[in-house]
């Protein structure tokens, strides 16, 4: 027993002869600052400060350059020794002119935006704490450089550079999150993640395919979530947050708490939060087509339309929502970190307000027509390795698991038979990943994925007025979907100024389906797909001063077709049905991007973007036959037969543009603008605006900070799109749109005023208010179902320890 203490005894003294902790801090306020990035490539390292602005940097000994980041604070490059003359303490100055972020969205490894060709945005947790989002669709708004269509309050699909849905990819701590049914039609599975569980939040714009493959032809959209902090001392550290909160335009009550609890090699981390959300309530001023009059109640088994009380309701939209992640991390040494992740969503059923507006005949044209519970369990596992050796420096290991479940309810009005449609898919994940530095100036990167979804669809009808059920027609068939990739990407800089990356991917997509012919007469009981794409990207990032970063980007990207392109029955919109189609094959796009940021001292920076992307072989909505006929009875009405073809060419062309600029005495302007054009082609050959191309859209702030007060006066803003300008899809949505003097459809433009502030007043206290939407405008986004919220105030009390 002796001989076991004395040889722990020996080990600790060796742990704590060979480790060094840094302690970093506000330089004006003194508070410690978490998230600090501290990244070295000779010797390859990197850490991050910990709640008590603490890291152990052992690894970094012997480095000549470490770069220290934090948004919103001066970068600062230090070696080893020089931290260590300082007493490895530090004070970071406050600065929004940096010109580069720590992100991994780009190659799935931390890195230098400024090493990044591609444009890439992080949202700082900073911002998030200010605005106080209440999902993560409304968290990528914020940044406003992301356009957000809502069908529904429980919804969010972003619009990233002309492109959406299943052309845009969604990444979780490293794992792909799309599946094989995300559609072409609005997509609301980003609700599922916590904002309050989200560490960073990243945005690539542009093609991804390279390191994600297929449906990163838009951007990424990359999502770390809370990290299990480590305890770099002899205590154990224990640190979380709880915070409520309440919003007055839909009556939202939220609570949310986490802790993290860190000894030397293990640590948890555990999240909670639960929101519930009222009718929303729309803005005084605008379109009255916009209102709510009336709505459908069930009474004495019957749809009865009853008389809103208050037009401005929207009723029904409310739902709840409950999301919990569980993390445990074991570093067992220097060279392992290994962590496992537990995620789930559940929301409430919630109504798909755009349906619930149709009308047919002069009367609602659904008794009821919901969502299900939107359901997400995600089990990851992530091994990362590090040590240098003769083929990789790094090495990653990413295997994950998910379960979705989502649902349809609906039933048409003053008809007993409800039709519910049950939609299921696991998918089964694993990435190995690694980096290898050939050289100081020359670094790899590559790895292989593969990706399996397994489809299950059901179909129910039920008589609500007997209770009797019934099989009915499934949505999708069922289906095996399966990716298997292999890419490489070689980063080489050239000089200190100029930086060369280039990459290839090689991808295979396999489908095999089984369709139910009980109910549609499809010519074919089983269909495969088994398609390959390869894609590339050049690019290069040139730094002729640290305040100029010029960068150009080309590269290719494709989606393969998923089961919803190719297999799925769902009507489109009034008198048209949508049908299976087996003979699809990739989309591809073409990219190009010229990124320019500069900055004049410490008072003015400027950041500017343009693209141009053509989409080849596009899939989209084209009329269709069956067994020769154009047209088929479906829900009761003859309805124009259509499917997913490859039948278009579309291109999106733009801009983004932004500048902050420093005021003096804590104040600071900034602005984000995006203008965006695209067309596709139609059956005639002609040309029609692309849907996803949203009208131009920005954010102006006027930003105030002096010590612990952080406040904004913002305002948010969006160009109009006239009927001339609807793509072809979309003028036959009247009961979403608001009615020119023709009688036509059309979008109007819109802003809002708005303020928020954040103050901590103690310690660990801190209280955050704000006013959306001050002069309560009434507007509704582009494309969207729901009309935004109208003036709604804001307070959120948070308690850090």
């Amino acid at each position: 027993m002796n001989r076991i203490i004395l040889l722990c005894l020996l080990l600790g003294v060796s742990y704590f002869g060979y480790s060094q902790v840094i302690t970093i801090k506000d330089q004006q306020t003194g508070e410690p600052l978490e998230m600090v990035a501290l990244i070295s490539k000779q010797p390859k390292a990197y850490a991050t400060t910990n709640a008590e602005g603490k890291a152990d940097i052992s690894s970094f000994r012997g480095a000549e350059k470490i770069i220290i980041h934090l948004i919103g604070y001066k970068r600062v490059t230090k070696s080893y020794d020089e931290l260590q003359h300082e007493s490895f303490n530090l004070n970071l100055a406050h600065s929004e002119f940096t010109m580069e972020e720590v992100v991994v969205s780009a190659t799935k490894w931390n890195q230098s935006s400024t090493e990044v060709p591609s444009k890439v945005i992080a949202i700082s947790p900073e911002e998030v704490a200010l605005q106080n989002p209440q999902t993560a669709a409304d968290l990528l708004n914020i940044s406003g450089k992301v356009f957000i269509q809502k069908s529904q309050q429980g919804g969010g699909s972003p619009m990233i550079r002309g492109f959406a849905t299943n052309r845009l990819l969604y990444s979780v701590d490293g794992v792909r999150m799309n599946t094989a049914i995300f559609r072409g039609g609005n997509l609301q599975n980003v609700i599922s993640l916590d904002p309050f569980a989200i560490e960073n939040a990243e945005v690539l714009f542009g093609p991804g395919s390279i390191i994600y493959g297929s449906d990163a032809i838009g951007g990424v959209m990359s999502f770390q979530t809370l990290k299990p902090q480590l305890s770099i001392s002899d205590k154990h550290l224990i640190t979380g947050k709880a915070v409520t909160r309440y919003s007055s335009a839909n009556n939202e009550k939220t609570g949310h708490f986490d802790i993290n609890v860190g000894w030397k090699k293990w640590a948890s981390v555990t999240s909670i939060s639960a929101n519930n959300y009222g009718d929303l309530r729309m803005g005084s001023h605008g379109p009255d087509e916009y209102l709510r009059p009336v709505y459908v109640q069930r009474q004495d088994s019957m749809d009865v339309v009853v008389t809103n009380n208050d037009p401005q309701v929207q009723a029904p939209s409310g739902y709840t929502q409950i999301n919990m992640m569980q993390k445990l991390r074991f570093n067992p040494n220097d060279h392992w970190d290994i962590e496992y992740g537990l995620h789930y969503s559940e929301t409430s059923d919630y109504a798909r307000y755009d349906r619930h507006i149709r009308y047919k005949k002069g009367l609602p044209r659904y008794g009821e027509w919901s969502y299900g519970p939107q359901k997400w369990l995600m089990n990851n596992l992530n091994i990362s390795y590090s040590s240098v050796g003769r083929f990789f420096d790094e090495a990653t290991l990413r295997l994950a698991w998910q379960s979705f479940e989502e649902s349809r309810i609906s039933r048409n009005f003053n008809d007993n038979i409800r039709e519910t449609r049950v939609e299921e898919v696991e998918a089964y994940s694993a990435n190995l990943d690694f980096i290898k530095s050939i050289h100081d100036k020359n670094r790899l990167y590559y790895g292989i994925e593969i990706v399996g979804n397994d489809v299950t669809s059901t179909g129910i009808n039920e008589d609500i007025s007997t209770g009797e059920r019934s099989p009915g027609p499934a949505r999708y068939p069922q289906a095996t979907w399966s990716s298997y990739g292999l890419y490489v990407s070689d980063q080489h800089d050239l000089s200190d100024d100029l930086m060369l990356q280039a990459g290839l991917r090689y991808n295979q997509v396999k489908i095999d389906a089984s369709f139910d012919t009980r109910f549609y007469p499809f010519p074919f009981s089983d269909a495969e797909l088994n398609n390959g794409a390869l894609t590339g990207s050049i690019g290069t990032v040139y730094r002729p001063t640290n305040t100029l970063v010029i960068s150009l980007n080309a590269a290719t990207a494709f989606r393969s077709p998923n089961v919803d392109d190719m297999g799925k029955v769902f009507d489109s919109e009034p008198g048209s049905i949508v049908i299976p189609n087996p003979d699809l094959n990739p989309e591809y796009a073409y990219n190009l991007d010229l990124g320019i940021a500069k900055t004049f001292d410490d008072l003015l920076k400027i950041d500017i973007s343009g693209y141009y992307t053509r989409l080849q072989n596009a899939l989209t909505r084209r009329d269709y036959t069956l067994n020769g006929q154009d047209s088929i009875m479906y829900d009761g009405e003859l309805s124009q037969v259509q499917a997913i073809q490859n039948a278009a060419t579309a291109q999106v062309y733009g801009i983004q543009a932004g500048f902050k600029l420093n005021l003096s005495d804590g104040f600071e302007l900034s602005s984000d603008f995006s203008y965006q054009k695209g067309t596709e082609e139609l059956d005639n050959g002609e040309e029609s605006p692309s849907r996803h191309a949203a009208p131009w859209f920005g954010v102006t702030r006027l930003t105030y900070k002096f010590d612990k007060l952080n406040m904004q006066f913002y305002t948010h803003y969006s160009g109009k799109r006239v009927f001339d300008d609807l793509p072809e899809e979309e003028k036959g949505k009247t009961d979403i749109y608001a009615i020119d003097d023709d009688g036509n459809p059309w979008s109007p433009g819109w802003y809002t005023l708005n303020f928020k502030a954040n103050y901590a007043f103690a310690d660990n206290l801190s209280i955050s208010a704000g006013l959306e939407n001050i002069t309560d405008q009434r507007y509704r986004p582009y494309s969207s179902g729901i009309v935004a919220p109208g003036r709604n105030f804001i307070l959120s009390l948070k308690a850090n320890f």
